[in-house]
């Protein structure tokens, strides 16, 4: 260690140290004069210790090893990434009880939230071991050649998906493991071939240098280039910026805020060379409740809605925050009354940052200032960063006069809209922006007639939702986490299941090449060729 370095500090559970520095491939960076620090959410308290913002020095060197491992940690095997990707997740899981200790106290979040959390993490790791080993992923197809057809002979041509080359990631506030430093993002760019660059998110800057060390370490031990991984930290935006905009960087993984993804968009846009920016941004989870579905299930469907809107503090992306319900009394007494009763009842959580809270409370003021009714509010918090449930009720015609009252409210706010008839419910479904997800309830002699809803829903969201509540997302092969613009930059991606390794990867085509330059796995496919 230099003389110019920190002493190692204890992080946030005994024997564990923390440093503060980035990892710039298998060194460390360096401690530079730009300082923050972590902050307990429920006092704002700093934590220890302090961290050190990334130098231009350490983005430029960070970029440099990462451009130089891309070619040797692309051409390794499926089966060599796939073991790196199970070193991986042995790795957080072996260090779980302080990573957990540690991301609990930077985030506020209830160590089972944070240990089902980890554990997610390790399987998508393992998930996408299992993807790049089975190989069908790579989407090769062989069409042979035709030296005797006429008039002209057919070429031999061979494409599959390779890798684009360094990846930025940029770690999520909401999940400071599951979508950070070794989350879905992460694991689909290695997956697939790309060394990644990770940008942690200054909340949980010591959750982030845990996961950093696993997977820096994974990296020595699997033997791996040394600028397949480096996590670099920064109290605000010049590093992610800088990132963006380096020359030597191919694409970028982004989960958080509608404004910090379009700006993102428009750094990558703006480029010499521009790159791909897969954002995962906002979006309000539209539910549509039918009539039927109301009158038989009202309590259960309030109660469901209750803990969904709530849950974490209504800090989900996929939190349903607009209610579309068909005016009438027959809703009030069996689903409005015990939603109201249970929102009031609902004490107050600490969000993730001040700035998360404020940005909150400023979602509430708009609400009032649009004209929305406040129908329920949870109990006050005191904690320094409070977040409120709220209930708020607004009619049909409101909303089509003023689009903006269906805006997302990140945190435990929800608007009941109550729409005058069956038409009116698909002129609010067809205003509306694409999101995430969209949920209906209704019986089973509702479906029939449900079928335009579904139609025009698919065509909104990325995900269809029925019965159900849409805040969990399944990690698996069908998954769908993405929608059309504004929730994701590219609605043709996800950013949750195996689709999600197709982000970092493009096709090429190789014709009439020989064998012996071919990769492997066109060679193999000889025998299952796809057109």
């Amino acid at each position: 260690m230099s003389a110019s370095s920190p002493k190692p500090q204890k992080g946030r559970e005994a024997g564990v140290s923390l440093r503060g520095l980035s990892f710039i491939g298998f060194e460390r960076g360096a401690a530079g004069p730009r300082t923050f620090r972590a902050e307990d959410p429920s006092t704002r308290q700093p934590l220890p210790p302090v961290f050190h913002a990334a130098s231009d020095r350490d983005v430029a060197r960070a970029c440099e090893l990462a451009d130089q491992a891309a070619d040797p940690y692309g051409d390794t095997s499926a089966s060599e990434r796939a073991v790196f990707l199970r070193t991986i997740a042995e790795g957080l899981e072996a260090e779980g009880a302080a990573i957990v200790a540690c991301a609990h106290a930077e985030t506020g979040l209830p160590l089972p939230r944070l240990q089902s959390e980890l554990a997610r993490t390790a399987f998508q790791l393992r998930l996408f071991a299992r993807v790049i080993e089975d190989g069908t992923w790579l989407a090769a197809r062989i069409d042979p050649g035709d030296p005797e057809r006429k008039p002209l002979p057919k070429p031999d041509v061979r494409s599959l998906r390779i890798p684009l080359g360094p990846v930025v990631v940029f770690g999520a506030s909401n999940f400071p493991l599951a979508f950070s430093v070794a989350g879905g993002d992460t694991a689909s760019a290695l997956a697939a071939g790309n060394p990644v660059i990770v940008k942690a998110h200054p909340a949980h800057p010591g959750t982030s240098e845990h996961a950093g060390a696993v997977i820096a370490a994974a990296v020595r031990s699997c033997g791996l280039p040394e600028g397949t991984f480096s996590l670099l930290f920064d109290d605000g935006f010049t590093v992610g910026q800088a990132l963006v905009q380096h020359p030597q960087v191919a694409a970028v993984g982004f989960t958080g805020s509608r404004a910090g993804g379009e700006a993102l968009m428009r750094l990558a846009a703006n480029r010499p060379c521009p790159i791909p920016v897969y954002a995962e941004m906002g979006s309000v989870n539209p539910v549509i409740l039918l009539p039927g579905a109301l009158r038989e299930r009202g309590p259960s469907i309030a109660e469901g809605l209750h803990a969904s809107f709530t849950l974490g503090t209504g800090q989900f992306c996929t939190k349903p925050g607009v209610v579309f319900a068909q005016a009438g009394e027959a809703i009030d007494a069996s689903f409005l009354a015990p939603l109201a009763e249970r929102t009031r009842a609902t004490a107050a959580g600490a969000m993730l940052t001040a700035r998360m809270a404020a940005a909150y409370w400023q979602g509430l003021e708009r609400m009032r200032s649009l004209g929305a009714s406040l129908l329920a509010q949870g109990t006050a918090g005191a904690y320094a960063s409070s977040g409120e449930a709220a209930l708020w009720q607004v009619d049909g015609a409101a909303v089509l006069r003023e689009p903006r009252l269906v805006e997302e409210v990140f945190g435990p706010s929800m608007l009941l809209v109550r729409y005058r008839d069956a038409d009116e419910l698909l002129a609010l479904l067809r205003s509306l922006e694409g999101q995430l997800t969209a949920t209906i309830h209704a019986q089973p002699d509702e479906v029939a007639s449900a079928a335009p809803l579904v139609r025009l829903l698919a065509r909104k969201v990325g995900r269809v939702v029925f019965n159900q509540f849409p805040t969990g997302v399944e990690v698996g092969p069908a998954m769908v986490h993405g929608g059309p613009f504004p929730a994701t930059s590219d609605g043709r991606s996800t950013s949750v299941g195996t689709h999600a390794i197709d982000r970092f990867s493009r096709l090429v085509a190789y014709q009439n090449a020989p064998h012996e330059v071919l990769p492997a796995e066109l060679v193999r496919s000889e025998k299952r060729t796809s057109t």
